[in-house]
């Protein structure tokens, strides 16, 4: 889990600070929410070809593990 969770980046200068996936323009928060919306992994993975799955993921496990 502690690999996974190195993708997840916070940056002062990006996003609002918020956390991102891997210091891109991808936050937890907006993966999450495309979740949220009834999209799945694999929506995601063909709408954002830059993300893979690991990058998800560590979206869920962040959010269920309370990790902020």
């Amino acid at each position: 889990m502690e690999n996974l969770l190195l993708r997840i980046t916070v940056n002062p200068e990006a996003n609002h600070g918020k956390p991102s996936i891997r210091n891109t323009r991808y936050t937890i928060e907006s993966t999450l929410k495309y979740i949220a919306g009834g999209d799945n992994i694999e929506d995601l993975l063909r709408d954002f070809s830059d993300l893979d799955r690991s990058d998800i993921l560590v979206c869920i496990a962040y959010e269920m593990d309370g990790v902020k």
